[in-house]
């Protein structure tokens, strides 16, 4: 709407001009949306709120509340329930800020790649990719993103990598790239990711640097 056009145009620094017929524009359109997103509440859908791990801004309430009165419960309490721990963690908090050697779940290890691909149901979708062409879409659920980093990562151990060795990844900004990344991680290897515009002058620097 014209209403809306001039917000977009204002909170872009472009100078506003009102129009015969149009909405009332505000000069400082901006400031105004700010102000009303820090007095309005937006409920939220039930359709979304419904899947949601926080359905209601009390429960988010209650949440933040437990978080800051008992952090150590309250974060162990979160790791448990969305976190697969290969070793379970005996303390959620070691160390003290005053000290300057907090740790969280130290004596706990896990893998990232499993967390993030493994406990998810294989049918969810876990990434929507869009190309450079509106038609170029790809819905790769967790099961098929699983699949292609089981075989990448059988992939890197064939060529000789291993747990703690680096791997540079020269990638542009699709799907593969984050299947590399969980690659190395499902085995251990420590990845270091270069974007693919760099010139190989720049490439060797960083792979130095690595």
């Amino acid at each position: 709407s014209i209403s809306h056009l001039s917000l977009l145009m204002a909170s872009q620094g472009s100078p506003l001009v009102k129009r015969k017929n149009a909405y009332p524009v505000l000069e400082n359109a901006s400031n105004h949306a700010e102000m009303t997103l820090q007095n309005e509440t937006v409920p939220v859908p039930q359709r979304i709120a419904k899947d949601a791990h926080v359905t209601s801004l009390q429960q988010y309430r209650q949440l933040y509340q437990n978080s800051l009165q008992q952090p150590d419960d309250f974060w162990a309490k979160q790791a448990h329930s969305f976190l697969n721990f290969s070793t379970p963690f005996s303390q959620a908090l070691t160390g003290s800020f005053e000290d300057k050697n907090v740790a969280w779940f130290a004596d706990g290890t896990l893998n990232a790649s499993v967390n993030c691909l493994d406990r998810h149901p294989p049918e969810r979708v876990a990434i929507i990719a869009e190309g450079d062409e509106p038609t170029d879409v790809r819905t790769i659920t967790y099961g098929e993103a699983s699949a292609e980093v089981c075989r990448l990562s059988n992939a890197l151990r064939t060529l000789g990598v291993s747990k703690g060795q680096r791997v540079i990844l020269y990638m542009p900004m699709v799907p593969e790239a984050a299947y590399a990344m969980l690659a190395c991680a499902r085995i251990g290897a420590i990845h270091s990711v270069v974007f693919a515009g760099f010139s190989a002058e720049a490439l060797r620097a960083r792979v130095v640097d690595s």
